[in-house]
C-alpha cells in the first residue's frame, strides 16, 4: 500500500492541525500519525490508497481554519504496515 511522509510548514502548531489531520485521515481510511516537530513543522506519515493520499495532501495544503500553511513537502516511503491513526 502506498505510504508518504509529509512535512507541513507555516502556522501549523497550536491550531488543531494534528487533530484535524487525524479526522481527515480517518475519514479517508488512512493509517499513520501526525506529530509536532521541534522546528515548528508538523510531520505526517500516511499509508493508504493513492487516491486517499492525494486527498490528504490536498487537505494538508490548507489544514484547519486557524492554520496558515506555507509549504507541504511530500516524500514517498516504503510501506509501513501501520494500524490506526495517532497524534503525538
Amino acid at each position: 500500500m502506498p505510504c508518504a511522509r509529509f512535512h507541513v510548514s507555516g502556522r501549523v502548531q497550536g491550531v488543531g492541525f494534528r487533530a484535524g489531520t487525524r479526522a481527515q485521515a480517518m475519514h479517508l481510511d488512512i493509517h499513520g500519525y501526525a506529530c509536532n516537530l521541534r522546528d515548528g513543522r508538523v510531520e505526517v506519515l500516511a499509508e493508504g490508497s493513492a487516491e486517499s493520499l492525494a486527498a490528504l495532501e490536498t487537505w494538508l495544503q490548507n489544514g484547519p481554519a486557524g492554520a496558515r500553511v506555507t509549504e507541504v513537502v511530500r516524500a514517498d516511503v516504503e510501506e509501513q504496515s501501520l494500524a490506526g491513526f495517532y497524534t503525538r
